[in-house]
């Protein structure tokens, strides 16, 4: 295997986890094949690439590399310029543990009941979205909102005074719901700004690009202003 060529990421537009990793991946500037994998159908080999049978999978430095915050981590460690984690142990547990609220509460709350019937229902043909689970998220993103305000009231960024993978972890989640105008912005002028110069960044043009078949995006969405 050549160790040299250019890394391919296995992916699919609206998944936060994988947009976690391209967002880091462009902060780095490292250029990246986006390879969509539709793991649901037939003749996927997700299982082959990631025994778990979850993306991204990234091949790497001549290796197959899954679970989004170990690549991200990976990453960090293997491009150090421009930093992603802090300098100390403590300022290292607060980005972790903000990557964590994400990719567990968060997306367990807000992310998947809202995707799941709202996006995958329909790329999956596999029937007609429940309601319930929908109201569910959008109610619970509320406290979320509120909680990430409190942050940003005493801090720079989410984990503290410096750019950090919470910021590109949450960034990825808030984009997939924002891409389905799913985000009430007006809850929180403090959080929109936040987002609005996360976005801004250059890392975050292919994500502002992405198309879903079938699911156009809120004509907001790759406004860098609202």
């Amino acid at each position: 295997m050549n160790t040299h060529s250019t890394p391919r990421l296995y992916h699919v537009a609206l998944s936060p986890f994988c947009r976690k990793v391209r967002l880091v991946l462009g902060e780095k500037r490292i250029e990246v094949e986006l390879v969509e994998e539709r793991w649901w159908e037939p003749g996927s080999e997700i299982m082959r690439r990631n025994p778990a049978g979850k993306i991204p999978v990234l091949r790497m430095d001549g290796r197959l590399l899954s679970e989004s915050q170990a690549i991200v981590e990976y990453l960090d460690e293997t491009i150090p310029s421009p930093p992603l984690m802090p300098g100390t142990p403590a300022e290292r547990h607060e980005v972790r543990r903000l990557c964590a609220w994400f990719d567990d509460k968060f997306n367990d709350e807000v992310t998947r009941p809202i995707l799941s019937e709202r996006v995958w229902k329909k790329m999956m043909k596999a029937g007609y979205p429940d309601s319930k689970l929908v109201k569910s998220g959008l109610r619970a993103i509320k406290d979320h909102i509120d909680y990430l305000t409190s942050l940003l009231e005493t801090r720079k960024w989410l984990a503290g005074n410096m750019l950090t993978l919470a910021d590109f972890t949450a960034a990825a989640h808030l984009s997939c719901l924002d891409y389905i105008s799913d985000v009430d912005w007006d809850r929180s002028p403090t959080l929109r700004d936040w987002y609005a110069t996360v976005k801004s960044r250059p890392a975050f043009r292919s994500v502002l690009a992405d198309q879903v078949s079938g699911l156009s995006p809120a004509p907001h969405y790759a406004q860098l202003d609202f």
